[in-house]
């Protein structure tokens, strides 16, 4: 074992937690996936057969495995040790606090996205590295709790005995299901650190705090939050969805009933993208079940207009999907890839060349982004909803939190579907 360099434009900040991460573990066998079309898919058109594999398509398997491997090393080496290195990113609050959203030594949704990705690959190759840089954080910094979304992740290891966690789960659960301000219709109200965003419904509500309520319901067996999040999902497609597209867009406003900039916002839509699988894995929904249904054609509208308006040349998106000249953007592309991947592997959506290639091509494109220090570029800054859909395209581009774990992500459900 030992230990890796820090990348360049990632220096660690004082404090930061350094990965030691190893080239030597062994890597874990999974079962090849084979996939048929799904019964809930009513179309079947070019459906992609598996053949036998052979000796040297085996060896390039475990070529390309021990590649992504490593880009993935690279990125959780690139996560720990970002930093915002001129001050530009960091939020300063109005009692005087001042959020680093870059850094991995603050609380926020930035952060909760990147525990999950550590999770995620610890789930799927078992890599120890990954368990105790979720473990070290959080004996860090629960003293200073501000938001849900790194309560995921903090649910899992709960379950898994990694960490007991039972207080803190608790009291945020307990905030979201009593305290948290209510849209007309009972959504949950998308209240952030600066602005309380009054009767607003956001798509990124789904992933940062719906599907954390869900995990602690299970994992504390309270069935009353799951019933909760079921609505919340019904809810926010109800509002959210075009019905015209079969995106999503950003926001919706309960004052004055509109959508604000129309946008259809790319990483807006990734969250739904990837946590629509992941609702329905968590709660284990037969193909019969009615809500698993609704979410999957709800899915299936999203994903087939994704794969429409996917860049050709790179495989990215661009940050407003329908808009071509917004600039391509890896984050949201990464979590497409994600949620696309795992749809095909939960056979929500049939094994069809479209959906394959469409998933094959972000993963190029996200590869293609990440530089051999392992930092993804081509990630834009945090994103509000804007009355103008012009203003989505003046967030600058950064590294962020993020974009590490929605590569990491992308690259570990990449393994487990494909490689």
């Amino acid at each position: 074992m030992h230990q890796l360099s820090q990348p360049k434009n990632c220096r660690a900040p004082r404090g930061a937690l350094h990965s030691r991460l190893t080239d030597s573990e062994p890597l874990q066998s999974h079962a090849t996936a084979y996939f048929i079309p799904h019964t809930e898919c009513t179309e079947r058109r070019a459906v992609v057969p598996r053949a036998p594999l052979q000796l040297e398509e085996m060896s390039n398997i475990q070529a390309s495995r021990v590649a992504t491997l490593k880009h993935i090393k690279n990125l959780i080496n690139c996560l720990v040790n970002i930093k915002d290195e001129t001050g530009e990113f960091l939020m300063t609050l109005e009692d005087g606090r001042v959020i680093d959203t870059k850094g991995w030594n603050d609380w926020e949704w930035t952060h909760g996205i990147g525990l999950y990705g550590l999770l995620k690959l610890h789930e799927i190759t078992g890599d120890a590295d990954a368990l105790r840089i979720s473990l070290d954080w959080f004996r860090d910094r629960f003293e200073n709790i501000n938001t849900m979304s790194p309560l995921l992740t903090a649910a899992y290891l709960h379950e898994m005995k990694a960490a007991n966690y039972l207080v803190h789960l608790d009291s945020w659960a307990e905030w979201v299901m009593h305290d948290l301000p209510r849209t007309d219709e009972g959504g949950f109200q998308h209240i952030t650190y600066l602005v309380t965003n009054y009767q607003q419904l956001w798509d990124d509500t789904l992933m940062m705090t719906v599907l954390p309520l869900t995990k602690i319901g299970l994992v504390l067996d309270r069935p009353h939050y799951v019933e909760e999040a079921k609505r919340q999902f019904m809810l926010h497609i109800k509002y959210l969805q075009d019905l015209k597209t079969g995106l999503w867009f950003h926001g919706w406003t309960f004052d004055g009933h509109h959508h604000f900039g129309n946008a259809r916002w790319g990483r807006g839509n990734c969250w739904v993208t990837a946590s629509i699988p992941d609702f329905i894995e968590l709660l284990k929904l037969p193909v019969e079940d009615g809500l698993r249904m609704f979410l999957t054609s709800s899915l299936v509208r999203q994903i087939d207009a994704l794969v429409k308006c996917q860049d050709e040349a790179t495989g990215l998106w661009h940050t407003i999907l329908d808009d071509p000249t917004s600039y391509l953007e890896a984050s949201a592309t990464a979590g497409f890839a994600y949620g696309i991947m795992k749809s095909l592997r939960l056979r929500l959506i049939p094994r069809e060349e479209r959906y394959v290639k469409a998933a094959q091509k972000a993963i190029q494109g996200v590869l293609n982004n990440i530089t051999p220090e392992g930092e993804l570029l081509q990630v834009s800054f945090g994103t509000p909803v804007f009355d103008d859909v012009e203003d989505y395209k003046k967030i600058k581009l950064t590294s962020m939190p993020y974009g590490q774990s929605l590569a990491l992500l992308a690259l570990t459900e990449h393994l487990r579907t494909f490689v």
